[in-house]
């Protein structure tokens, strides 16, 4: 059982993380964006971005830097390999570019049981 203490819990910023091109490149391939923004320079700098925009769900590899933080935190008792993703939500105020560098902070938002297993809902922020 996740430990329900560390409900509200604030985790320390991650180092920061530098958006490479190709990484934008694989990440977009992998998920078989379609936007030609993720794969050419020309078409990002088309649309007014100074390079390729990540696709929304990019945001993911900025928040398993944090994420890593929490399941190794043997206080949150965190048992990774029962671990059942069962939502995610973005919520965006700008693209992410190539070249940004980006840090991220995850709170725990809440810890709850049912039937006998922990849901913990973790609130992630990627700042520049």
């Amino acid at each position: 059982m996740v430990n329900p203490q560390i409900e509200g819990k604030t985790y320390p910023r991650t180092a920061s993380y530098l958006v490479g091109r190709e990484k934008i490149r694989e990440f977009a391939k992998a998920v078989f964006s379609k936007d030609p923004a993720n794969l050419d320079l020309d078409a990002a700098k088309a649309l007014g971005y100074k390079d390729l925009i990540a696709p929304p769900t990019f945001a993911v590899v900025i928040q398993e830097r944090s994420l890593v933080t929490v399941l190794a935190d043997k206080e949150a008792a965190i048992d990774f390999s029962r671990v059942v993703h069962g939502d995610q939500r973005f919520i965006h105020v700008r693209p992410i570019v190539a070249g940004d560098e980006l840090t991220s902070e995850l709170k725990v938002a809440s810890v709850k049981t049912l039937a006998g297993n922990s849901m913990v809902t973790f609130e992630t922020q990627i700042f520049d």
